[in-house]
């Protein structure tokens, strides 16, 4: 029987030629034409995609999206409800810094022990948090006790300074920068070969996947990717950003910047240029760190044109591996009418889920609800699953070839810490 609760928009052709989501073959017109007939009366979900039919078989989608009552009537309680009240699952870690081309440094947290408890070739899957986070926060925890109890192998990209990340030179990162991500992603599929590389990214996390994707494109290492709570189109996010209640999150998320900062601020003593430290370290806005510090450590004329061409929105049409995108029609801090939904119904390796609550990094929702994990975690694994198990059906060649996976050698310059 077909789910009710789902509301598909119809795809647009595209003659383009990109690693399909799915092969054809696994789409019956049988199948297709049910997913065009269904009902829409009852919708809950926005789906848009050109496979978005192969969604009406995972068992998480199988019930309506039922938020957790009283929470989810306010899209600010849900989002600061989950952000303080959520579990955190206890795992243990063990970190490696690695070293960067530019002399900087990334933290990579991986589960504790499964270098040897895991099978080699097992898949691997790279966790990018938000903008200050880090392996600590209970959405990253929760994904990855899910998918280290499904047999992969799981490693928290966590970004210098965030996480106690080390920060080695006059320079953090922001929603542009994704090299310390292809260096990431080429430092692990050089280390495990024989395992197919997956990604997940939250809110600033994953406008920098998007933007790794697009920009890599066919040369892409990863075999799939999930983007949730992505602001895309930046200059809309940081408008929302400054009215009403947003205003919070803004002073919130600068006082997390300004901690940083300062714990590294000796590094950009006598800096000159167009830095602005004293802007930077009291900064009581996002925009004004990015004005003191961030637009001019990447290079750009002005904030406005740092979030302009920062935007993942300009990406998508360049993604050329499957893409999940999961975003909440009420989200405060990456607004839905900032989601580049034509592009990525143009896009035949994207797909798109619009939940109508869920706040920002909250869906509270399901059966785990309202302290276990988001809601949007089974779908996740079900869909990276999907990929992963589709993939060994199939021989390489008709998934990739050797110009689409093309794998760039890292060196050997990471050293390892632990961290309970």
């Amino acid at each position: 029987m077909a789910n009710t609760h789902l509301r598909f928009t119809p795809a647009r052709p595209n003659p383009s030629l990109r690693r399909s989501l799915l092969p054809l073959s696994t789409m019956s017109p049988s199948s297709a034409s049910k997913s065009d007939d269904l009902d829409l009366t009852s919708s809950s979900l926005e789906i848009l995609g050109a496979r978005r039919s192969l969604l009406s078989r995972f068992v998480s989608l199988q019930t309506p999206y039922k938020p957790f009552p009283v929470l989810a009537w306010n899209r600010h309680i849900e989002t600061i409800f989950a952000s303080f009240y959520r579990s955190l699952p206890v795992v243990k870690l063990r970190r490696e810094c690695l070293r960067t081309k530019d002399d900087g440094a990334v933290a990579l947290d991986w589960v504790s022990g499964d270098e040897t408890q895991i099978p080699f070739d097992s898949p691997v899957l790279i966790l990018l948090p938000g903008l200050t986070g880090g392996s600590g926060d209970t959405y990253v925890r929760h994904m990855l006790l899910r998918a280290r109890n499904k047999g992969w192998r799981v490693v928290v990209f966590n970004s210098r300074g965030c996480a106690d990340s080390p920060v080695t030179t006059p320079k953090f990162y922001s929603a542009s920068f994704t090299d310390d991500l292809c260096e990431v992603a080429s430092h692990v599929s050089t280390r495990y070969p024989k395992s197919k590389l997956y990604a997940v990214g939250w809110s600033l996390g994953a406008n920098i996947l998007v933007r790794y994707l697009g920009q890599e494109s066919h040369n892409c290492v990863l075999s799939g990717a999930v983007s949730l709570c992505n602001p895309f189109n930046l200059p809309i996010a940081d408008e929302d950003f400054h009215k009403g209640f947003n205003n919070i999150y803004d002073l919130a998320l600068a006082r997390s910047l300004c901690k940083i900062f300062k714990k590294h601020a000796l590094l950009f003593e006598g800096i000159g240029g167009e830095y602005n430290i004293p802007m930077a370290a009291n900064a009581r806005s996002v925009r004004d760190f990015d004005e003191g510090l961030t637009r001019v450590t990447f290079g750009f004329k002005s904030v406005d044109d740092y979030y302009y061409n920062s935007s993942s929105s300009r990406s998508i049409k360049d993604v050329s591996i499957p893409l999940l995108c999961i975003q909440a029609e009420n989200d405060p801090i990456a607004p839905s009418r900032g989601i580049p939904r034509q592009d990525i119904e143009e896009n035949p390796n994207c797909l798109l889920i619009v939940t109508p609550q869920g706040g920002h990094l909250g869906w509270v929702a399901g059966h785990a609800a309202p302290f276990g994990c988001p809601w949007t975690d089974p779908v996740v694994m079900e869909f990276l699953e999907h990929l992963h198990n589709q993939g060994d059906e199939k021989t390489s060649a008709e998934y990739h070839s050797d110009e689409l996976c093309g794998i760039n050698q890292s060196s050997d310059s990471s050293i390892t810490v632990h961290i309970q």
